[in-house]
């Protein structure tokens, strides 16, 4: 068992539940580090792409540390709170207005200017550049930009949309220098122009980001560290064994299950800590409607029938994660049970009987798609696990093709995959940005979806409600138009984990409400 530190040490955190650490109140952080004194962080969640105009994935990991939003998740925020802004409010009386008001004297690590010219340049580039399936879709909501002064901006919204302020926390919002970012294209290079805690020293694709602090940031973090290299790796057992061999310092993305619960079982001996969190981030599978037989109702739902979420929470995950039976996971407003409710436990016969009933007899071939180097190294087993469950129960005959994230990206964007999986970290922990991203026919997945109950009716009415928690009916009715379609049909919700050398601190506090590591948090223990 590890011990536990008394938790009447910590400041309030959001996100994590329970950490594991060495006792006492006495383990100190330093307030910053030596300047050769590198935090080296690993992670299996490699950068698309360094702007942030372009990515819709976990780029937004880098983003976080090297720009900056008008607003942000401080440490134990729970809302929106001002970051390059002084303050930001709706200035309507409908919601449809929101202003926000810039810090004076904000400066890019390259010692331009930070006005709002720069921040109205920011959104607008984005929208013009518009990548299929990109980050522009979050701004759905948004009629134009303007600005008042040097330091004033005005978000016009064509409807009230609540959810705009926690829109604008997203590192796709990320505000970046004109003088350095093209106006109509992606930038191309390994450098990287912001105003956040960090500057980019260097780059180097797949393998490390090096970030040193940026002498001219204006805003909430509190760094701990003067610089921090993330290392990429392809694998948790490459990262893991880097852990080990004191190669890198902490691990906060991509830990298999195997790993987890070797620590979780290693003695009070070990140098390295556990850190457990609640999490809301969900795995899920994707129907593509131009795929002969994956466009049939009767097969997704004999799809949805037959899977069996606990066998995979259990034998593949080993219980480091959770069965979810709704795309709204447990922990967020709204969260309900919709596939549980219909389906009930895994039963081949009843899936026969959906199947039989549309005229189905034959075995159904289906090709499933996941990325390789993505999601954590027991993506694989689990898809492995998803085709004994289909082929066991008589009905499917299953093809597995995995592809690296980046011809993975492409290929489910130009519609290739019958079957994909993927993996999805909250932009904001509201309900909306667990259905609204995925519906519509630009969304998230560039698979149009379109569901005019939820886009034009359920979204619109739940986005004129401030007061989230009075949104649950809303969402819940939106779970079941789901459930009737199968276009989406969620598999599990994971926990946070994060292992860490004993002498770092600050990890179970990094972690925002995105489950995004805000790498200032980290670092070193100077007392014992």
């Amino acid at each position: 068992m590890f011990r536990r530190v008394d938790l009447r040490c910590l400041r309030p955190v959001a996100l994590l539940a329970s950490v594991s650490l060495v006792a006492g109140c006495g383990l100190l952080s330093s307030g910053g580090s030596d300047d050769d004194d590198v935090i080296t962080v690993g992670t299996t969640s490699a950068p698309s792409t360094l702007d942030p105009a372009v990515a819709y994935d976990g780029s937004w990991e880098l983003y976080r540390n090297v720009f900056q939003t008008l607003l942000s998740f401080p440490e134990g925020a729970t809302e929106p709170q001002p970051d390059a802004a002084e303050r930001c409010r709706f200035t309507d009386g409908s919601s449809m207005v929101y202003t926000c008001t810039l810090r004076a004297g904000l400066k890019f690590s390259d010692g331009h200017e930070l006005d709002a010219r720069a921040v109205k340049f920011s959104f607008d580039r984005m929208r013009r550049i518009a990548v299929e399936g990109g980050p522009a879709g979050l701004l759905g909501s948004l009629r134009e930009v303007a600005t008042r002064g040097e330091r004033n901006v005005v978000f016009r919204l064509r409807k009230p949309d609540a959810t705009f302020p926690f829109v604008l926390t997203t590192p796709a919002m990320s505000i970046v220098d004109p003088g350095e970012y093209p106006a109509d294209k992606p930038r191309e290079g390994t450098e990287i122009s912001g105003s956040g805690p960090y500057t980019l020293k260097t780059y180097r694709v797949g393998d490390r980001a090096e970030l040193v602090g940026n002498d001219h940031y204006e805003g909430v973090a509190d760094r701990r560290n003067d610089a921090v290299t993330i290392r990429y790796f392809r694998d948790s057992d490459a990262m893991v064994d880097a852990l080990r061999a004191k190669e890198i310092d902490l691990t906060f993305r991509g830990l298999a299950a195997r790993d987890v619960v070797a620590q979780q079982g290693a003695g009070k001996e070990s140098r390295i800590r556990l850190v457990e969190g609640a999490g809301t981030e969900i795995r899920y599978l994707v129907f593509n409607p131009e795929d002969p037989w994956a466009r049939r109702p009767a097969v997704r739902k004999a799809f949805a029938q037959v899977i069996d979420r606990g066998a995979i929470a259990h034998k593949i995950y080993k219980d480091t994660v959770e069965p979810l039976y709704s795309m709204v996971p447990r922990g967020v407003t709204g969260h309900g049970t919709a596939f549980f409710d219909r389906y009930g436990n895994p039963s081949a016969a009843k899936a026969r009987r959906i199947l039989q009933a549309a005229g189905i007899t034959e075995r159904v071939p289906l090709t499933l798609w996941y990325t390789t180097d993505r999601y954590g190294s027991a993506t694989g087993p689990e898809f492995a696990e998803i085709k004994r469950q289909l082929e066991d129960s008589g009905l499917f005959r299953i093809t597995i093709e995995g592809r690296p994230w980046q011809e993975f990206d492409k290929g489910y964007k130009s519609g290739e995959y019958p079957v994909f999986g993927r993996g999805w970290f909250p932009d904001f922990p509201d309900a909306d940005n667990f259905i609204a991203p995925f519906v519509g026919r630009d969304n998230s997945l560039n698979i149009p979806y379109e569901v005019p109950r939820i886009t034009d009716e359920v979204l619109p009415r739940s986005r004129r409600e401030a007061e989230r928690s009075n949104v649950v009916d809303q969402f819940q009715e939106a779970q079941r138009i789901l459930v009737d379609d199968v276009r989406l049909l969620p598999l599990w919700q994971g926990k946070q984990y994060v292992m860490a050398s004993e002498e770092i601190s600050g990890a179970e506090r990094a972690m925002d409400p995105s489950a995004i590591m805000m790498m200032w948090q980290l670092g070193r223990k100077t007392s014992w």
